[in-house]
């Protein structure tokens, strides 16, 4: 097949695809630096040992995930359960309570672990803790008779940006595999003269 041969719109649309997709596997690996070394700030924090005050915005709790804090739980709003895991592994139930804070505003609690789905009785109180993702302490020790709960770790964050770009860097490899072969298939059909 000649270069004169080539349909042109459907040659600068494979071309456009597959030049996105490419991007997008860049995008991806550029991705995984920023991820790797946001993890390895999040490990760096966890040992660090200092609290923090309890973040009051988005960008706080960015800046404060994985570090200790504390509030004063003035009154529960409600406790809610879902499944949790205890720090000695066992699978089961997290108490989460909502509380108003002094200053206004809202916090979560997750108050502990138990095998009973049952939400415990808590009044409130001073809670320290570990912030994890979300915004709620876990905290540490538990409170209201609950066994602890697992400590949050950035090891749980996801981080498949490489495998990520991988596809993207197959799927464009395969859109031009794909063309190649028809335009080879459309070059075997005779022509009418």
């Amino acid at each position: 097949m000649k270069l004169r041969e080539l349909p042109i719109v459907a040659t600068v649309v494979v071309l456009l695809a597959v030049l996105a997709m490419i991007a997008l596997g860049f995008w991806q690996l550029d991705r995984l630096g920023q991820k790797e070394a946001l993890l390895a700030r999040y490990g760096s924090v966890m040992d660090d040992g200092t609290s923090v005050p309890y973040p009051q915005s988005a960008a706080a709790l960015e800046a404060d995930l994985y570090r200790r804090s504390s509030f004063d739980c003035m009154s529960v709003l409600g406790i809610r359960s879902v499944s949790g895991t205890a720090l000695k592994g066992g699978k089961g139930w997290a108490h989460i309570a909502k509380c108003a804070l002094p200053a206004g505003g809202n916090g979560e609690v997750a108050l502990g672990w138990s095998r009973d789905p049952k939400p415990p009785q808590y009044a409130g109180g001073a809670v320290t803790g570990i912030i994890a993702p979300g915004g709620r302490i876990v905290a540490d020790p538990p409170l209201a008779g609950l066994a602890a709960l697992a400590k949050p770790d950035p090891a749980d964050i996801p981080n498949n940006h490489l495998a990520y770009a991988g596809q993207w860097f197959f799927f464009a490899l395969t859109a031009l595999v794909i063309y190649f072969l028809a335009l080879k298939r459309r070059s075997r059909k005779p022509r009418p003269s």
